[in-house]
């Protein structure tokens, strides 16, 4: 097994970093994201990822071009689904709401586990946001994994999930989900994975995308996975990220949940999303 690594090992430089909790979540103070020494400046940023799980950053007045050019810093980007086809930038996904469109990102998820790879890290840029609500919770899913017994945490290590994109995307992009399989077929991935850069264990299955667990009777899933979903809604293992305009989130979907509350309804609230490309989850006994 790989030795979970200390955050106090990671060299964050010269960042001015401020946690939320002692369990995720950072905000990092007086840096522009589209300066032009930014490059520089990635390895520490990657650093403060790892050490937190997520991080922000305030007063980000950047282009989308900066948007993607400091996400393509960190690995590939991908392209969602959900962005239209004849959209310049389709690395960016718009995330609109408003009096015609509620929020329907408000359940505790990781972001595209229905791929065979899923991401590494999204980072989400606040355009337009409401004078009160709309904010995003954050879970560290390691420290659920390690509020498990032991038992369960032996039991759990040797699972397989089933993972469908169709569970959310087919209502919201019209299609059936024959349709979506055709192209992003149902993938499996550890209950528990590891995580590639830091050897830290955390639960991987979320209420979005997550339909079943191989080799189990349904009842026996069904328990299982309300039982693990439960986990990422323990207080002590959350932060909560207030918005304004300009503010950025980074977050490791490799070890994080979020789940972005939906009370400013009918108010307006526009985020754009660039996501970087992960690898093939996998579990190291």
């Amino acid at each position: 097994m790989a030795t979970i690594s200390d955050r106090a090992t990671r060299d964050t430089g010269t960042l001015d970093i401020r946690p939320l909790t002692p369990a995720i979540g950072a905000e990092i103070l007086g840096i522009d994201l589209g300066s032009a020494d930014i490059a520089a400046r990635i390895p520490e940023i990657r650093a403060a990822l790892l050490s937190h799980g997520v991080i922000f950053f305030r007063d980000q007045d950047i282009t989308t071009a900066q948007h993607i050019a400091f996400a393509r810093a960190f690995g590939e980007l991908e392209i969602h689904p959900a962005t239209p086809k004849d959209q310049p930038n389709r690395e960016v996904l718009r995330i609109e709401h408003g009096p015609k469109s509620r929020g329907q990102e408000n359940a505790w998820h990781s972001d595209v586990t229905w791929r065979a790879e899923p991401s590494l890290g999204s980072i989400l840029l606040a355009r337009e946001v409401p004078d009160c609500g709309g904010d995003t919770l954050f879970a560290n899913m390691h420290l659920a994994y390690e509020r498990l017994s032991d038992p369960m945490k032996t039991f759990c290590e040797g699972l397989t999930a089933v993972h469908d994109i169709a569970r959310v995307f087919a209502k919201r992009l019209g299609k059936r989900p024959e349709e979506l399989h055709d192209t992003y077929p149902p993938m499996r991935h550890p209950v528990i994975r590891t995580h590639p850069e830091t050897g830290e264990r955390a639960i991987y299955v979320n209420t979005a995308f997550t339909s079943h667990i191989e080799g189990l009777a349904e009842s026996e899933s069904r328990w299982l996975l309300d039982h693990l979903f439960a986990t990422a809604k323990d207080a002590e293992i959350q932060c909560r990220f207030r918005w304004q305009a300009g503010s950025v989130a980074f977050w490791d979907n490799r070890v994080c949940q979020h789940f972005a509350a939906s009370d400013y309804f009918p108010a307006r609230r526009v985020m754009e999303r660039v996501t970087i490309a992960g690898d093939k989850p996998f579990f190291t006994p």
